[in-house]
């Protein structure tokens, strides 16, 4: 899907279309914006069947923005402003500052996720889920599916999409899911591109080693130190010698990846390794100092995990922490139980006691809490006892208690 989350508010909010919008930032509250308009607009009524008629001068802007949240996606508008995903809206204030800022909302984003889907699986059922707003189809057997290398399906699907939800979605068409991958970012948005086995060394092989799913920035900055910057490049390797130096396993896909071999079947069912929430703080906030704050933040996320486990029903066994403190440095602390779980005063309690085996003294930029082992709730045997923790470091015991109940 093209911009997903951006393209979904801008169903909300046509008069921001072509404009630069970030989303991101923290949860949308309808009443927030509304309640500011009553204000500055009295005796006008407003609600949601006239969002449309906000002007667009009254729409906040990143100018001036002091925080730490981060952009979830942006409008092809802002992203040519350098603007991205995942970067920070105190730098993308500075690279735009006239850039539009909305809060995210998942649950509309979820709705319109399950409608995307949805047509995509009464055309070509065998859909492989990767996301909220992404997919893979496999058509191979899909009637007409070949007709001009699947263009043909690849109109029907963008058409039927775009008149059920007014949204679009760019397609690539391959004989494999890595190719599929990098194809569907060549014409973005709203594009379809074809990438045949003949088309390798001309369209695939010129493009940066990045662009291969599965290629992140610690390969990749190890790769250019070899002089190896293209696929093209990477192809030309000797598959000896990228085992040599990037391990037997992860050399061998390298080499595969390369040259555009990919095996790897369209799964239709698709199962979560793990869930997790995690918050960066607005100011980097003290395990004693800010005891009461951090407190109920860590409960808060032991609650969120909790209830998305619940919600699509799942149960985990192995409960961890992600902490990253006021010099960027994270750390990670999981503890494996016996007995699968949901629930919410159990994963904080050995959530707890994860915390407890980490250093404590220095001050807390960000807070995460992950639940992983996953298996869908009622088919694991529910026996056993929780494992013993690891013995807890000479650390501070009042920033101790913060995470232990009392």
């Amino acid at each position: 899907m093209d911009a997903f989350y951006a393209s979904v508010e801008l169903l909300r909010y046509p008069q921001l279309k072509g404009l630069p919008v970030v989303i991101g930032g923290g949860r949308r509250k309808e009443d927030d914006l509304l309640g500011r308009l009553a204000v500055a607009y009295p005796g006008q009524s407003w609600g949601t069947e006239n969002l449309a008629d906000i002007p667009v001068d009254f729409f906040p802007r990143l100018a001036g923005y002091t925080g730490r949240g981060v952009i979830t996606t942006a409008t092809y508008a802002a992203r040519q402003f350098g603007v991205g995903s995942a970067m920070g809206l105190m730098k993308a204030a500075k690279l735009c500052p006239d850039a539009i800022l909305l809060p995210v909302d998942f649950e509309q984003y979820r709705h319109y996720s399950r409608r995307f889907k949805s047509i995509i699986t009464d055309i070509a059922p065998l859909m492989e889920n990767r996301g909220v707003d992404e997919v893979y189809i496999d058509f191979t057997d899909v009637p007409g599916g070949q007709r001009d290398g699947g263009r043909v399906l690849a109109r029907l699907i963008q058409k039927t999409i775009f008149e059920d939800t007014g949204l679009t979605c760019s397609v690539g068409v391959a004989p494999n899911k890595l190719i599929a991958k990098m194809a569907s970012e060549f014409n973005k948005p709203n594009g379809i591109s074809i990438v045949h086995e003949a088309d390798l060394q001309t369209l695939i092989w010129p493009l940066a080693c990045r662009k291969i799913n599965g290629i992140g920035p610690k390969a990749d900055e190890k790769l250019q130190q070899h002089g190896i910057r293209t696929i093209g490049d990477l192809a030309a390797r000797d598959p000896i010698w990228l085992k040599a130096h990037f391990g037997k396993a992860y050399g061998a896909w390298l080499h595969e990846a390369a040259w555009g071999r990919d095996e790897r079947p369209v799964s239709l069912e698709s199962e979560p390794v793990s869930m997790s929430r995690e918050t960066t703080f607005e100011k980097d906030l003290h395990a004693v100092r800010d005891r009461q704050t951090l407190g109920q933040i860590f409960t808060r996320l032991c609650e969120q995990v909790a209830a998305d486990l619940q919600r699509k029903g799942y149960e985990g066994k192995t409960i961890g922490i992600k902490l990253r403190y006021d010099n960027f440095k994270s750390v990670t602390r999981d503890q494996t139980l016996d007995l699968y779980t949901a629930d919410p005063a159990t994963i904080r309690q050995v959530a707890g006691q994860c915390l407890k085996r980490v250093d404590l003294s220095r001050r807390l930029r960000l807070l995460g809490v992950r639940v992983g082992s996953l298996v869908k709730q009622g088919t694991a045997p529910a026996e056993g006892q929780p494992n013993k923790t690891s013995e807890t470091p000479d650390l501070d015991p009042q920033a101790q208690l913060l995470f232990t109940d009392e």
